[in-house]
Parts: C-alpha cells; structure tokens; sequence
C-alpha cells in the first residue's frame, strides 16, 4: 500500500499575485539566478503565463496514471507539476484533461514530458508548459508518490513553491521565499527603468554599466577616432 497525503502549506494567494506581476528572466535574476527550469520546458503558446503553488506529482514515463490523480485532487489555482523522466515520446497530457483542469480553476500545468492536441489547448488557453509535443499516447498502470518534492527540468520542485511561468521559460520560488523575491523583483524592474531611461537621454551601455574598467582589464583598446 502506498498512502499519499494531499496536504502542504501554500502561500498566501496575495503574494502569489504580486509575483505574478514579474517576469520569469526578472524572478531568475532577482533571486540570484537561481530557480530557473530547463530551457526546453517552454509554453505550447506564447501568451500563456501562469503564476502559482505547485502540486506536484510524479509519472512514471509514457503513464498518466498520477497525473490524472493530481489533477482530481489539486485545488483552485494550484499548478500541477509533473515530472516523468524526461521522457519526451509521450503525449501524457490534451485536451480532455486541460478541460478537466480548466473547470476546477487549476493554475496550468507544467511537464518535462509531452504533450498533444495543442491545437485545442491554444483555443482553450489553459496554461499548459511541456517539453515536447508528442502524439503517442501513455497507459494508466503506475502509481507514484504525490505532493511531495519532484526534480522537474533539473530543479527541485517542493508542494507550494510558487511557480512563475511566461514565454521565456519557467522558474520557481520557494515557498519562504516568496516576499523577499517580490522586493528584489521590484527593485531590479526599477534599475532597469533607470537605465533605459538613461539611455535614452543618450548616455551609452559603456558609461552606464561601468565597462572601461574591464574592457581595459581584458586587454581591449578601441580606438573609435573618425
């Protein structure tokens, strides 16, 4: 017998909003870049974005047995988080469960295996992360642990970490961590508005960044005499 508990502490939904309000390259960045999934994991449409807990489940490869479990089980706004080894001749995941997720109010889904009928999941616009398409179809045979931490796309995933997903890729945030990455998220968008603003007042990346000082470190003279 395998006994699986579906209870785990999440944020509190207003932090999860204001973190939705960064980028997923912000959040890497702001938190040292750390958190930032396989870049193969990427959205079966660009719009799609997603923001929120993870429940997190794991497949054994070619067999949605568990995921369709989570996704019975996994509460409004949370994300279900697979991770199946990496195996990317599977379409684990289409649009009957996207339907099924969808009327439950689930956050999105996120893979590191494949996906079908993108088709369909693009005109529904549930936010569906993978890291391939695949037509072939799993078995149902395999049960597996549930709510507790998976290695999705090389990182460690833990029930309630939040997870930020956009066109650029997906990074997660630990649970504790959540406030702190929203102030550094903040101020790093607040630089950049600085420096944009500043380059476009005419100064220059050199001067900005402060680069002479390593350019000449490297041995690089740039005569830009006319």
């Amino acid at each position: 017998m395998i006994r699986v508990s579906t209870k785990f502490d999440r944020p509190e939904p207003a932090a999860v909003e204001r973190l939705s309000a960064f980028s997923s390259a912000t959040i890497h960045e702001a938190q040292g870049r750390l958190g930032a999934l396989d870049s193969a994991i990427k959205p079966v449409d660009h719009r799609m974005s997603l923001c929120g807990p993870a429940f997190t489940v794991q497949c054994a490869p070619r067999d949605n047995l568990m995921l369709q479990t989570a996704i019975a089980y996994a509460r409004p706004g949370d994300v279900v988080v697979v991770s199946a080894g990496a195996y990317e001749e599977a379409g684990s995941f289409g649009d009957v469960l996207a339907n099924a997720c969808q009327a439950k109010g689930l956050g999105g889904l996120i893979t590191d295996t494949g996906v079908r009928d993108t088709e369909d999941l693009r005109a529904l616009g549930f936010p569906v992360f993978s890291r391939s398409v695949s037509i072939k179809g799993t078995v149902k045979e395999t049960v597996g642990p549930m709510c507790e931490p998976v290695t999705v796309g090389g990182v460690l995933v833990r029930p309630g970490d939040v997870m930020r997903a956009d066109a650029d890729g997906v990074v997660v945030v630990r649970r504790e961590d959540v406030a702190e990455t929203v102030a550094a998220s903040q101020d790093r968008v607040d630089a950049e508005a600085g420096y944009i603003a500043a380059y476009r007042a005419g100064r220059t990346v050199v001067e900005i960044c402060d680069l002479a000082p390593l350019l000449a470190a490297k041995g690089l003279v740039i005569d830009d005499r006319a």
